[in-house]
C-alpha cells in the first residue's frame, strides 16, 4: 500500500508519497506566502494555503504507482486560524511569529500571569500563541472574534478541509490552554488570560486514540485522493519532526533547522517540568506517555537568509561557504541572533530582544561577519539545549540546514555532542506518516515503526580539541546578551508600537 503525508510549513508545503517499505516514491513542494501588512504582523491567506496543499497532493497522487490508502497531515503550530460556522476563514491566519500582541504578553509578564500559566501548562507563552492573539483581537478586531466559530491551527485547518470535521490535536492544545498533567482544558488558564469567552471557539480535542477520520467527498474532488481513505491528524510539526527523526523515547534530542530553530528533548514526565524555570514549551509528543520539551526560537533559517542579504550574497549556501573561510574565532566579531520583530521566546522570553553585531574592527572581513552570524545562530542551539536540563548522548538534526556539511560540523563542535542526519529530507512528513501507520494499526507502536523506517544518512563527531575555545565563546555570548538587555529596554516602547500592540 502506498500512503501520503502532508507537512505544511510556514513558507513551504511539502507532500510526500511513500511505498510500503517506507521509500519516498514521489514528492511535491509549493511555496506559501507570509504577508506582513504592518510591522510586527505575520499572516497567511488560509485558502491559498489549502490550494497549495491540494495542488501538491494532486501531483503526488498522479505520480504514485497505485492510489494511496492513507493520508496524514501535520503543519506549523500556534497562531490563530479562525473559521466561521460553515468552515470558511473569517480573515487571514495569524501566524506563530506574529508580534502584534507584544503589549498583551508584556503585561502578562509584569503581572505574573505567564508565571502562573507555566505552572499549569508547562509552557512559557509568546506573542504568536492563540491566547495572546485572541486577547489582542478582542480589543482591536472584535467583529472577527464574534464572527468566528472555531479556533484552529494550520494542521487543524487542513484536517477540516480534508474531512469536514473541526478538531485540535493535543500537541497543539498543550500551549496555551491545556492542563498538561491532566491533559484536559484548563478553565483556570482561560480566566488567567481573561479570554473566558474564547472557550466556545475551541473544537473537539483529539488525543492519541482519536486521530483518524475518513476523507470527505469534497476533498476527494479537490485532491484526487481515493474516496473515504483514512485521514490522520498527526501532532504538529515540531512533534512530527521529532518522531520522524526517531526521537520517540525518553532522553532523545533533536534540533529542527528550519524557519524556526527548535531544539527538543523527549521526556516521560510533564509534572516535573512545572517546577522548573519557566522557559520553553511542553507539549504532548503524540507518542503515548511521552512529552516534548521544546525551545522554538522566534527566528531560525530566516536569520541566515537575512545574513546572506546583509552581505550581498545570493543564498544561504553562499553564506555558509563564506563563513567557512572566516577566522576560527570570528576575528572577535560576535552576533546576537534576536532579529525577529517579535523578540525572543526561547530559551528566554523578551518581546523587546534585538540582534546585534559587535566586536567589529577594520580587521574584520566579510567572511568573519558571515561566520559570526552562523556561529551566533548555532550558540542559540547550545543555549536551548542547556535550558532543557537534558543530557542527551546524541543530537539529531533535521530541516534544510542539515544539508550543510559545514554547519553540521559547527553544531557538533558548539554543542559538544555527536550529531546525526536522517536520510529523509522531509523529517516532519516522515513523522506524520509514522503517526498514520500507528494510528491505523499498520504498525504496533512508535518504537517499532521508528526502528523499521527511520534511517540515518550520516553522523558527525565534535572536535574535542576545540571544546575549551568554543566554551569561552559561548560564555561571551551569554555575557553579551546580558549587557544588551538595558539597550533592549530603552527601545521597548518603540518595539511595542512597531508590533502593533498599541495600535
Amino acid at each position: 500500500m502506498t500512503s501520503l503525508a502532508i507537512d505544511a510549513g510556514t513558507t513551504t508545503v511539502k507532500v510526500i508519497g511513500y511505498g510500503p517499505d517506507g521509500a519516498e516514491l514521489a514528492s511535491s513542494h509549493r511555496p506559501t506566502q507570509v504577508v506582513r501588512p504592518r510591522p510586527g504582523h505575520a499572516e497567511q491567506d488560509m485558502d491559498q494555503v489549502w490550494a497549495a496543499v491540494a495542488s501538491a497532493v494532486r501531483d503526488v497522487v498522479a505520480a504514485l504507482p497505485e492510489p494511496p490508502g492513507l493520508v496524514a497531515v501535520t503543519g506549523q503550530g500556534d497562531g490563530a486560524w479562525l473559521v466561521d460556522d460553515r468552515g470558511r476563514p473569517t480573515g487571514p491566519a495569524v501566524l506563530w511569529n506574529d508580534g502584534r500582541a507584544a503589549g498583551v504578553v508584556t503585561a502578562w509578564e509584569r503581572d505574573g500571569t505567564l508565571e502562573q500559566a507555566f505552572r499549569i501548562c508547562g509552557s512559557r507563552l509568546s506573542t504568536g500563541m492563540p491566547n495572546a492573539v485572541l486577547a489582542w483581537m478582542r480589543e482591536h478586531d472584535p467583529d472577527r472574534t464574534r464572527g468566528s466559530r472555531h479556533l484552529l491551527t494550520c494542521g487543524g485547518w487542513l484536517f477540516l478541509k480534508l474531512t469536514g470535521e473541526a478538531a485540535v490535536d493535543e500537541s497543539e492544545a498543550s500551549a496555551p490552554f491545556l492542563d498538561i498533567r491532566r491533559r484536559t482544558w484548563s478553565e483556570e488558564l482561560f480566566e488567567l488570560y481573561g479570554v473566558e469567552w474564547a472557550r466556545d471557539l475551541l473544537p473537539p480535542l483529539r488525543d492519541d486514540e482519536d486521530r483518524v477520520t475518513a476523507l470527505s467527498a469534497a476533498a476527494t474532488a479537490e485532491t484526487g485522493l481515493p474516496a473515504g481513505i483514512p485521514v490522520v491528524l498527526a501532532p504538529y510539526d515540531i512533534c512530527a519532526t521529532a518522531i520522524g527523526s526517531g526521537a520517540v523515547s525518553t532522553g532523545r534530542a533533536c534540533t529542527v533547522l528550519g524557519t524556526t530553530l527548535c531544539t527538543e528533548t523527549v521526556t516521560d514526565s510533564a509534572a516535573s517540568v512545572l517546577t522548573d524555570e519557566p522557559v520553553g514549551i511542553t507539549v504532548t509528543l503524540g507518542v503515548p506517555g511521552h512529552y516534548l520539551r521544546a525551545f522554538p526560537t522566534m527566528s531560525g533559517g530566516d536569520m541566515l537568509h537575512w545574513g546572506a542579504r546583509l552581505l550581498g550574497l545570493g543564498s544561504v549556501t553562499d553564506l555558509m561557504a563564506l563563513a567557512e573561510r572566516g577566522a576560527e574565532n570570528t576575528a572577535g566579531v560576535r552576533f546576537l541572533p534576536y532579529v525577529s520583530s517579535a523578540g525572543e521566546r526561547a530559551p528566554f522570553f523578551d518581546p523587546g530582544a534585538r540582534g546585534s553585531l559587535s566586536g567589529l574592527s577594520l580587521d574584520s572581513g566579510r567572511e568573519d561577519v558571515a561566520r559570526a552570524v552562523v556561529e551566533g545562530v548555532t550558540m542559540a542551539i547550545r543555549d536551548c539545549l542547556a535550558a532543557s536540563s537534558a543530557t542527551p548522548e546524541l543530537l539529531t538534526l533535521s530541516g534544510g540546514g542539515a544539508r550543510s556539511a559545514y554547519w553540521t560540523r559547527l553544531i557538533a563542535d558548539v554543542v559538544g555532542l555527536p550529531v546525526a542526519i536522517p536520510a529523509d529530507t522531509e523529517t516532519g512528513a516522515r513523522g506524520a506518516w509514522l503517526t498514520g501507520l500507528v494510528a491505523t494499526g499498520r504498525e504496533p507502536d512508535f518504537a517499532t515503526a521508528a526502528a523499521r523506517y527511520v534511517r540515518v544518512a550520516a553522523t558527525c563527531e565534535p572536535d574535542t580539541a576545540k571544546g575549551p575555545a568554543v566554551g569561552d565563546r559561548y560564555a561571551e555570548f551569554l555575557r553579551l546578551r546580558e549587557l544588551h538587555r538595558p539597550i533592549w529596554e530603552l527601545g521597548r516602547g518603540g518595539a511595542d508600537r512597531a508590533g502593533g500592540a498599541l495600535a
